[in-house]
């Protein structure tokens, strides 16, 4: 059987090879690619039927990313020991494909269409995820689904002041800044990564460099449409379409759409409820035996709608809700809202609201993180929920979706860098945002929120971070950049840009651009814009809290940690962990033994000082090295003849010689003391062959003479 093989080839900047072949595996799908670069291969694979479903008019569009572990040489964890569920990672990759790939399909093709992205093989050193873009998109440009043009994301690091495209990942592990930009030949579609606080003349500039490396990576999967024969895609007709219905639309009910516009009412379940009564008058105008297609007229209202807000806005350089456009929404804030949280906070803007607890667990709350790409355990983990309530909606609880995840990693990394280094930090950190209304990004709320309640709690972040949502709309001659943008804008408009940062710069970003043509000049407007919205909302933020409390909260946990010699370590533990379990249950505490640096590194945590102290005191006697002349408070173990031995230190025992338990003579040690008796001793040698230890007990005690004379 012949295989007609085709592969291209892409050279990056620093000479590594990209390659993509297809035509060998997977070849009764619709399209399917298999990308390399090094050792690592992606294989993407895409299907699409025929005919769309009935009543369908979106793009049902599936993308899903996975890593198979095999391909890193691992097995997974887990009762299974199979991949199953998609991991958080996983489905962020999935959001960064189906985000880039989604605007590529015609507006008015609606089959149900499935993109399949596995990593098969993984060099250690080359990252996958910025390639699983690069991998739908061949996959779709040789096969006859239409798309309008092929994309590619890349990665953009900075890395010794130096941009480097898709960086390894030792380049990473020293790189202040981390972007995934994904882009036609033509236009930027996609951006998002986090910065150690960069300007934004520096993010421009990584967009610009990333967009260079993008263009001939599209170029070459326009050269593999041509070499596999897929120029002619598919015919299809999937939508239904009066086209007099729609003129008589356009031209009855534009006007009304743009007075709703025009009244700016700030209320948007008022807003709603009187955009929708200018299509109702014209349904129930109808003739009852009329047969106009119902579905229409709303299909095509919504577009008379859309046409008549953005005109709006563009004509009175105004908003929806009456802002200006550079303006921000009435912002409040408070604090320590929860009393049983060990931080919290209330952030409000406008219609948007974030309820933020922080809960700070010891190392054993650690996240586990067993993938093929990335393992190990995570110590600072942000969750986001956004129930149905906060729209106005009833709809079941299942849990966390891609949404949610998404949203939750963008607050995560906005964060993460203004957060102390593990070294200086001994807590696990959870961050929870519950968003309890929702009307325009509720994702940098839980940014602001994040930040209060991270303070309230007395975690000592570097810096307090603000988070803002920029909006664009344009016809192609008129422009209007607006800030804080409401639902309505960002279904509305042209671009949704979120971007965080501290007072000295860009923490996090992350943008979808709706429109072809977007300029560097517009969206360095956007940027300079957005700062000045950020500042602001920070020093909204400032009214409630302007720096880390000095204190936890009296119920949060404390910790102590101190260092100790490795060869403690065993001794610390005991028989299978008998020790410190005892130390824990006596004093109520968590302990954690980490050896590195050829010490023992260890960590007490309790709900108050008595507890800790308690903890601390069982584990000095332990670790503490027995010094000749120091005096113990000990306990006798045993009663000997010649005379008693006497655990001074837990694990150490000494002789009590019956010459050294008093002054005067002593016949008979059991006459004296007994055993399970405790008593101070002093150390008074240490035997240099035998390390055996001697103890005196009348060294403390005042000589006969001594005591005559005290009492003359």
């Amino acid at each position: 059987m012949s295989l007609n093989v085709i592969t291209k080839t892409i050279t990056l900047a620093d000479g590594r090879e990209i390659t993509i072949e297809t035509g060998k595996l997977a070849k009764q799908a619709d399209g399917s690619v298999v990308v390399r670069c090094g050792g690592t291969m992606l294989l993407a694979t895409v299907v699409s039927a025929k005919e769309a479903r009935e009543g369908v008019d979106f793009m049902p569009l599936s993308v899903d990313y996975q890593e198979k572990f095999a391909s890193a040489g691992k097995i997974p964890g887990g009762f299974l020991k199979r991949e199953s569920r998609l991991s958080d990672y996983e489905i962020l990759i999935c959001r960064l494909v189906d985000r880039a790939l989604r605007p590529l399909f015609p507006s008015d093709y609606h089959a149900d269409t499935q993109v399949m992205i596995s990593l098969i093989s993984l060099d250690k050193e080359v990252l996958p995820d910025c390639m699983a873009a690069l991998a739908a998109s061949a996959a779709l440009s040789v096969s006859d689904i239409p798309i309008e043009a092929p994309i590619s994301e890349v990665r953009v690091g900075r890395v010794d002041g130096k941009f480097v495209v898709n960086p390894t990942r030792s380049q990473m592990e020293s790189a202040d800044m981390d972007m995934i930009i994904a882009a036609t030949e033509e236009n930027i579609m996609m951006v998002e990564g986090e910065m150690l606080e960069a300007s934004e003349a520096d993010m421009l500039e990584a967009i610009k460099v990333a967009h260079e490396e993008i263009k001939k990576q599209c170029i070459a999967q326009k050269e593999l449409t041509i070499e596999t024969g897929k120029t002619e895609k598919r015919t299809y007709d999937h939508e239904i379409n009066d086209p007099e219905l729609k003129a008589d639309i356009a031209a009855k009910l534009y006007d009304g759409a743009y007075a709703v516009a025009a009244e700016q009412n700030a209320d948007k379940k008022v807003r709603s409820q009187k955009f929708k009564a200018v299509v109702q008058e014209y349904i129930d105008a109808l003739p009852e035996d009329s047969d106009v297609n119902i579905g229409l007229v709303k299909k095509y209202y919504h577009d008379v709608e859309k046409d008549a807000v953005r005109n709006f806005v563009l004509d009175k350089n105004s908003r929806l809700d009456g802002r200006a456009l550079n303006e921000i929404r009435p912002i409040w804030s408070e604090v320590d809202y929860l009393p049983s949280a060990h931080g919290s906070a209330v952030f409000t803007r406008g219609e948007t609201q974030s309820l933020t607890s922080v809960t700070l667990g010891t190392k054993l709350d650690q996240q586990m993180v067993d993938g093929a790409v990335h393992s190990g355990t995570n110590k600072f983990m942000l969750h986001y929920n956004f129930p149905a309530f906060s729209t106005g909606e009833a709809r079941p609880n299942r849990g966390p979706g891609r949404r949610e995840v998404g949203h939750g990693n963008l607050a995560y990394r906005a964060l993460k860098n203004m957060l102390p280094k593990d070294e200086d930090n001994a807590y696990t950190i959870r961050v929870v945002s519950d968003i309890l209304e929702s009307n325009g990004s509720s994702s940098m709320a839980t940014v602001c929120a994040g930040t209060m309640a991270l303070m309230d709690a007395g975690v000592p972040v570097k810096s307090a971070v603000s988070g803002i949502a920029m909006g664009l709309i344009s016809d192609g001659n008129r422009v209007a950049v607006l800030s804080d943008i409401l639902g309505d804008e960002d279904h509305l408009g042209d671009m949704d840009f979120k971007v965080t940062g501290t007072k000295d710069g860009i923490t996090a970003c992350q943008m979808d651009i709706k429109v072809d043509g977007l300029s560097y000049e517009i969206l360095s407007q956007a940027l300079e814009q957005a700062k000045e919205g950020r500042l602001h909302i920070m020093g909204e933020m400032a009214k409630t809290i302007t720096e880390t409390r000095s204190d936890l909260k009296p119920h949060a946990p404390r910790f102590h940690k101190q260092v100790i010699d490795k060869e403690m370590i065993g001794p610390l533990i005991g028989p299978g962990g008998k020790i410190i379990q005892e130390i824990q249950a006596e004093s109520e505490t968590t302990i954690t033994i980490e050896e590195k640096d050829g010490k023992g590194h260890v960590t007490i945590f309790g709900d108050s000082k008595e507890a800790i102290d308690k903890a601390k005191g069982r584990v000095n006697a332990i670790v503490a090295q027995p010094e000749v002349g120091e005096v113990y408070e000990g306990k006798i173990k045993s009663i000997m003849p010649y005379g008693a031995f006497v655990e001074f230190i837990p694990g150490k025992d000494g002789l009590l010689h019956i010459s050294e338990i008093r002054h005067e003579r002593v016949d008979n040690t059991a006459d004296v003391l007994t055993e399970g008796e405790v008593v101070k001793v002093k150390l008074i040698g240490i035997d240099p062959k035998s390390g055996k230890f001697k103890l005196s007990r009348k060294a403390l005690l005042p000589k006969p003479e001594e005591a005559q004379q005290s009492e003359a």
